[in-house]
C-alpha cells in the first residue's frame, strides 16, 4: 500500500523577540493585571472564598494585629451597598508613612518583630491590593490628636492632606473601600459569609469586640465556643479545652460521619490545614493511645471526630498569598507534643467523658471491621464491570493536577436525556458528567455499610473519588443539575441526604452546587432572552412585547446542546449548598426526610433550592 504524502502544517509566522519586548509592571499594574496571585479566585460574592471577601479580611486583619499587639480591643465594621468601612482603636498608622504603606508593596511595619510579633499579613501586601483593586480606597490614620488622609482611585493616589482632628477621637485606622467592578463584575456581600469571618476574629481573639453592622461579636471561652456554636447539643462528651502560650484547640466526638476541623495561624483560617493541623492529629492520636494504654488506630479514633485549633507562629510560611495552608515543618515536634500532654491530662480530669470516648472508639473499630468487608465486596463486584466506570463522561483535568484542575467539576444528573445536551456543549477538559438512572435510594438513617451496597451510589462516589473517603475527592465543585420539577426536586433531595448523610465534610467545605438553568426561552426577531423565574418572564414579555414567543423548558433534555453550552460555561449559575453549622445537619435531615406530611411536601415544593440551611 502506498504511503500518503503528508504535507507539515505551515510554521507561525516568526515573532520578533528583542528588548522592546520586555516589560516592567508597577507593583499597581501587576496587582491588577495577575490579581489571582494576591487574592486567589475573583467571584461575583456568592461564594465565601471571593476575592471580596479577601479585600474585607485584610483589612480588618490589620485591626485584630493591634489587638494582638495589645492596641484596641474595638472593631467595627460596616458592610453596606457594596462599600465596606473598617474602623480599629490601635495604634494607627503612623502619619509620615501612611500613602507608602497603602499603596507601596513591601512597605510596612510587620518585618519587624518588636512591632508586630504575631501576625497574619507578613507580605506587606494586603492593603495594597485592597486599593489597587477598588474603585474607591479611603484611609484615615489618627494618631495623638492629629490625622493624616489619602484618597485613591484604582490605587491612583487622589488627594491627601493632614491635620489636627475635631474632636477627641482615639487614636487607630480607619478604611472604607468599594470593591473594582471592572475586575469583580457585579458582585454582592453575602451578610452570611461575613458574619462567620467576624464571629471568626471574636472566637480566635478573646476580649476582643467587632461590632458589625450593629451586632456585637465578641468571646470569652475561645475556640471552646467556636465548638459549642457548631456542635450545639450533638456531642458525645462535654467538650475538651486547651489554651497554651502558643496553641490553643477544642475537641469532641459527634455521631456524624467523617471528621472536621477548623485550623487557624495568627488568627488566619487555613482552610487547607498543614502542617500545624497534622502535628494536632498525631498529637491528639498519641495522648489517647497513652491515656488508654492501647494501641488503637487513628481512624477509629478520628471517626466523628470536630475539633478546632489554632497557633501563633513568629514566621509563618505559607503556600500562596491567601494563606489557606501552612507549611512550617519545625513546628511538628512541640505541637505534637504539648498536645500530647494536654488531651492525656484532659482525660485523667475528666473520667466520664473519657469512658464515653473509649465506647465510641470501640464501636469505630466494629464498624470499620464492617465497612471494610463490605468495601471489600463492592471493590470485588466492581472488577466484574469494565474498568471504565459507568454513564460517568470524564474530564482531563482533576484536583489532583493542581491550578488546572481547581475549577474542575462533576455534574450529577438525572437520565440520558438530561445530560446528552451537556455532554455536547461541555468543557472537555475541566466538566465531567455523571448520569443517574433515575431516583437513588433514600439513604436517610441507614448505616454507612450499606451505601457501599447499592451499585448506583458506590458507582457514583468511584466518580467521585470518595469510595474510600473525601481525602480523594477528584473535582473541585460536584453540581446537581436536575429538572426543575417535582421528580428533579425529589433527586436532588435524594442526593442531598446523601451527601450530609455521609460525606457533610463536602457540603461544610463549599464543594457541593445547584446548578440553575432557565426555565423560560423568550424570543423575538432580534434577540433571543432566558428567564430564571416566572417573574423575569412576565417583565421580559412586557419590555418585548405581545407578539414574543415564550418557551417553557420542562426538563434539561429540551435545552438544545447550542444554548446549554451558556447556561455551563462563564456565565454558569451556581446556588452553594449551605448548612450554616454542624449542628443543624440533622434537623435540616429530619425535616426534609423526616415524616412525609403533605404540609412538608408542599413546603419542600416551594422552597427546596441549594441553601438547605
Amino acid at each position: 500500500m502506498a504511503k500518503a504524502k503528508v504535507t507539515p502544517a505551515a510554521a507561525p509566522a516568526a515573532q520578533t523577540y528583542d528588548e522592546s519586548k520586555i516589560k516592567t509592571l508597577s507593583s499597581l499594574e501587576h496587582i491588577r493585571l495577575r490579581t489571582g496571585m494576591y487574592i486567589g479566585r475573583l467571584g461575583d460574592g456568592s461564594n465565601p472564598d471571593d476575592g471580596i471577601y479577601v479585600l474585607l479580611k485584610e483589612v480588618i486583619d490589620n485591626g485584630v494585629d493591634e489587638y494582638i499587639m495589645g492596641n484596641g480591643t474595638l472593631i467595627e465594621v460596616v458592610v453596606k451597598d457594596g462599600v465596606a468601612k473598617v474602623r480599629d482603636f490601635g495604634r494607627g498608622i503612623p502619619l509620615g508613612k501612611l500613602v507608602e504603606c497603602v499603596s507601596v508593596i513591601n512597605t510596612g511595619a510587620k518585618y519587624n518583630d518588636e512591632v508586630f510579633q504575631f501576625s497574619v499579613g507578613l507580605n506587606g501586601v494586603g492593603t495594597k491590593a485592597v486599593n489597587a483593586l477598588s474603585s474607591r480606597f479611603r484611609v484615615v490614620a489618627i494618631r495623638d490628636g492629629e490625622f493624616a488622609e489619602a484618597i485613591f482611585e484604582r490605587g491612583n493616589l487622589l488627594s491627601n492632606r493632614k491635620g489636627k482632628v475635631k474632636e477627641n477621637q482615639k487614636n487607630g485606622t480607619y478604611v472604607e473601600f468599594t470593591p473594582d467592578k471592572e475586575i469583580f463584575g457585579d458582585y454582592d456581600f453575602n451578610h452570611e459569609f461575613i458574619e462567620k469571618r467576624i464571629k471568626g476574629y471574636a472566637y480566635l481573639n478573646t476580649g476582643l469586640t467587632l461590632n458589625y453592622n450593629g451586632q456585637r461579636y465578641v468571646s470569652e471561652r475561645g475556640l471552646f465556643d467556636l465548638l459549642s456554636d457548631e456542635t450545639g447539643e450533638d456531642v458525645l462528651y462535654p467538650i475538651g479545652y486547651y489554651k497554651g502560650e502558643r496553641i490553643e484547640f477544642s475537641f469532641t466526638h459527634t455521631n456524624n460521619y467523617g471528621e472536621q476541623y477548623f485550623s487557624f495561624v495568627n488568627g488566619q483560617f487555613t482552610s487547607d490545614g498543614g502542617s500545624h493541623l497534622s502535628a494536632f492529629k498525631e498529637g491528639f492520636l498519641k495522648g489517647i493511645q497513652a491515656y488508654f494504654k492501647k494501641d488503637y488506630r487513628s481512624e477509629d479514633i478520628r471517626e466523628g471526630l470536630t475539633a478546632a485549633v489554632a497557633i501563633k507562629l513568629m514566621n509563618p510560611v505559607f503556600e500562596s498569598q491567601t494563606k489557606n495552608k501552612l507549611g512550617n515543618s519545625d513546628i511538628r515536634s512541640w505541637v505534637v507534643q504539648e498536645c500530647k500532654e494536654a488531651v492525656e491530662d484532659w482525660l485523667h480530669k475528666n473520667v466520664d467523658a473519657a469512658k464515653k470516648l473509649e465506647t465510641k472508639i470501640i464501636s469505630n473499630e466494629s464498624l470499620r471491621t464492617e465497612l471494610n468487608e463490605v468495601k471489600k465486596e463492592a471493590r470485588e463486584a466492581a472488577k466484574k464491570i469494565a474498568l471504565k466506570i459507568p454513564k460517568l463522561k470524564d474530564c482531563k483535568y482533576h484536583l489532583e493536577d493542581g491550578e488546572k484542575g481547581a475549577e474542575s467539576t462533576i455534574f450529577i444528573t438525572e437520565g440520558d436525556s438530561a445530560s446528552g445536551s451537556m455532554v455536547s456543549s461541555r468543557n472537555v477538559m475541566t466538566q465531567a458528567i455523571f448520569s443517574l438512572r433515575g431516583k437513588i435510594e433514600n439513604m436517610y438513617g441507614k448505616k454507612r455499610s450499606a451505601i457501599y451496597k447499592n451499585e448506583e451510589l458506590y458507582n457514583m462516589m468511584m466518580a467521585l473519588g470518595i469510595e474510600n473517603d473525601v481525602s480523594g475527592l477528584r473535582y473541585g465543585r460536584i453540581v446537581i443539575a436536575t429538572d426543575a420539577d417535582f421528580d428533579g426536586f425529589h433527586i436532588r433531595n435524594l442526593l442531598l441526604t446523601f451527601f450530609l448523610s455521609y460525606f457533610e465534610e463536602l457540603v461544610t467545605g463549599g464543594r457541593v452546587f445547584i446548578l440553575e438553568t432557565p426555565l423560560f426561552r423568550v424570543r423575538t426577531k432580534k434577540e433571543t432572552r432566558y428567564c430564571y423565574t416566572e417573574k423575569e418572564r412576565d417583565e421580559l414579555v412586557s419590555a418585548l412585547g405581545s407578539t414574543s414567543e415564550v418557551t417553557r423548558f420542562k426538563g434539561l433534555g429540551e435545552i438544545s446542546p447550542k444554548e446549554f453550552g451558556q447556561f455551563i460555561g462563564e456565565d454558569i449559575r451556581l446556588v452553594p449548598v449551605a448548612v450554616s453549622a454542624l449542628k443543624q445537619v440533622p434537623q435540616v435531615m429530619l425535616f426534609y426526610m423526616g415524616k412525609n406530611t403533605p404540609e412538608r411536601r408542599e413546603y419542600i415544593m416551594k422552597n427546596l433550592i441549594a441553601d438547605a440551611a
